[in-house]
């Protein structure tokens, strides 16, 4: 009898940790629904708020845009300029090279034409 009271001992402690880890795993999971449910949660609202803040930063960003684009012209003009007086004064090269603008080669005059 000795070893089947051990054997039964055994089971009943077997049995014990199997319903602790099941209790242990039920706990997890509803920890894990919790966890998930809060963080869904939380990633819409702060969905449905870039959205609201995009909407209402949209239209400066639009009459940003546009000035740009009407202003952009004169600015191009601008660095044209800025390249022209750099071809007309060398000591004003480095400066244009250190920002980036390369002037535009000097134009050659045509070579006249042969008459026939």
């Amino acid at each position: 009898m000795n070893e089947s009271e051990s054997n039964s001992t055994a089971q009943t402690e077997i049995m014990n940790q199997i319903v602790a880890l099941r209790h242990q795993v039920f706990t997890l999971l509803l920890a894990l629904v919790v966890v998930s449910g809060t963080l869904t949660v939380y990633l819409y609202r702060q969905a449905s708020m870039t959205g609201k803040d995009v909407a209402t930063i949209k239209p400066q960003a639009t009459r940003i845009i546009q000035i740009f684009t009407t202003r952009h012209a004169s600015m191009d003009n601008f660095v044209k300029q800025l390249a022209a007086y750099g071809n007309t004064h060398p000591d004003f090269q480095p400066i244009l090279r250190k920002y980036g603008i390369v002037p535009p080669p000097a134009t050659a005059p045509a070579a006249p034409k042969a008459q026939k």
